[in-house]
């Protein structure tokens, strides 16, 4: 393992990320553009080709400088599969793990990812974990490890540093966010600290054990969820008292501690606030532990597009307008592509449940990708008319708009058709609209 730390040293060692989706990508490009030799490898040929082509989603255009000049200078080569190599090899993890279902386990990829690097490992390589996996999962795949005949922490050195990442966060980015890191070795230790030197400026707080790695991971992610729930619930309160959520939350942020402000929407989605604490639940189950909390918590965030559409479908009936409605905004968070158990898509089921005529809009919908939306999504399939744009033509014969991302791309648009009266009634799941009395349009809001 000195060796590979050397090696390390002296960049004559080369890193395979294997994963090339929100964490993996740019986790590629700035180890590339440190002058390390980078192989990043995705099983998806459809997204390998696409990058070959130098065609970045939205999310990624901040690196596409960086990325093409990694391309050129030959440090970042995409590929769908490892090579061997003569000098050392650190294989960083960092694939989708997917809510578990009866058919997948959550660390299928990752084991998957794992037997690939190490089909063409060799003693004294490194292994680093990135995805956010279950209690367990990492001594599991140290075992894997051990049984190709390598002997853990000492001539082979495995990581667990568990990814902390915030899609279109300005403030907080790859660059100046600090890590949590187990390493089986003070070896691999150091070995890690020169790698996201480059990463982090290896700002890396190192626990004894990956149990500790795995349980902060689903924690971090537990308190959002339960933090998220619980102001969803706080505005259905203040629906039934009449008063403003949003006031109650700006008041209570006056407080200059113990408090953190949490906003009303649709619910939580992506890739991890309604997993992570699901492997807290799991685990202690598996103890007689009833975790009310988190499962609580999973309830709410459950019930919540249920609930928007209760009060919407009310509203049409006291209007005497038409069930139909055109949901604004199927992506789990604003500005960003990915539709992982979007609450957007929750909430166009439970229109199609109600008989409602249904339609859709999102500037990052692309219909081409609708199998993938459903699968992320575990549906299997969805009827609604997908809108191209939020022309006045396209807003004809709708009795609801209901916003559940106030994207950038829209924001203006949103605003124009409030202002313009150019829609019955609007319904914002994010209460961000202000009410205007010069406007004919009926306003209503998730804790308004």
């Amino acid at each position: 393992m000195q060796k590979t730390l050397d090696a390390v040293k002296s960049k004559s060692f080369s890193i395979e990320v294997f994963g090339l989706g929100y964490v993996g990508f740019p986790l590629a490009v700035r180890l590339a553009t440190e002058g390390f030799k980078v192989r990043g490898i995705d099983i998806n040929t459809q997204r390998i080709e696409r990058l070959k082509n130098n065609e970045l989603m939205d999310s990624e255009l901040h690196l596409k400088n960086e990325y093409m000049h990694c391309c050129n200078n030959k440090n970042l080569e995409l590929a769908t599969s490892p090579i061997k190599s003569k000098d050392p090899k650190i294989g960083i993890i960092s694939v989708h793990t997917p809510i578990p279902d009866e058919n997948t386990p959550s660390n299928k990829f990752v084991k998957e990812a794992l037997e690939n690097f190490l089909a063409t490992s060799k003693a004294c390589d490194v292994i680093i974990l990135e995805s956010s996996v279950g209690g367990g999962t990492t001594e599991e795949m140290e075992k894997i490890v051990e049984s190709k005949g390598y002997k853990i922490g000492q001539e082979y050195g495995f990581c667990f540093c568990p990814e902390r990442i915030d899609p279109q966060n300005k403030k907080w980015q790859l660059e100046n966010i600090p890590r949590i890191i187990y390493c089986s070795d003070d070896i691999t230790f150091k070995i890690a600290e020169k790698i996201y030197k480059s990463v982090n400026k290896a700002h890396l707080l190192r626990v004894e054990s990956p149990k500790i790695a795995e349980v902060v991971k689903s924690y971090e992610n537990a308190f959002r969820l339960v933090n998220i729930s619980l102001v969803n619930e706080l505005a259905i309160l203040c629906d039934k008292l009449g008063i403003n959520v949003i006031d109650v939350i700006k008041a209570a942020a006056t407080k200059p501690f113990g408090f953190m402000p949490f906003y009303p929407g649709a619910g939580a989605g992506g890739h991890c606030i309604p997993k992570d604490p699901r492997f807290l639940l799991d685990a202690a189950k598996k103890f007689g532990i009833k975790f009310s909390t988190i499962e609580n918590a999973l309830q709410i965030n459950f019930e919540i597009p249920k609930y928007i559409c209760d009060s919407i479908e009310r509203t049409l009936e006291k209007l005497n307008l038409e069930k139909s409605v055109l949901v604004c905004g199927l992506t789990y968070k604003q500005d960003v592509e990915d539709m992982r158990d979007s609450p957007g898509f929750k909430l166009l089921g439970e229109f199609k449940k109600r008989n409602f005529k249904v339609l859709a809009y999102d500037p990052y919908f692309k219909k081409e990708l609708l199998s993938k939306y459903l699968k992320e999504n575990n549906l299997e399939s969805l009827d609604f008319e997908n809108k191209k744009d939020l022309n006045d033509n396209d807003l004809q014969n709708i009795s609801c708009l209901c916003i559940v991302q106030h994207h950038t791309k829209t924001k203006f648009r949103l605003r124009e058709v409030y202002e313009k009266s150019l829609i019955p009634f609007i319904y914002d799941c994010q209460s961000q609209f202000e009410k205007k009395d010069n406007s004919k349009t009926l306003l209503d809001s998730l804790g308004s």
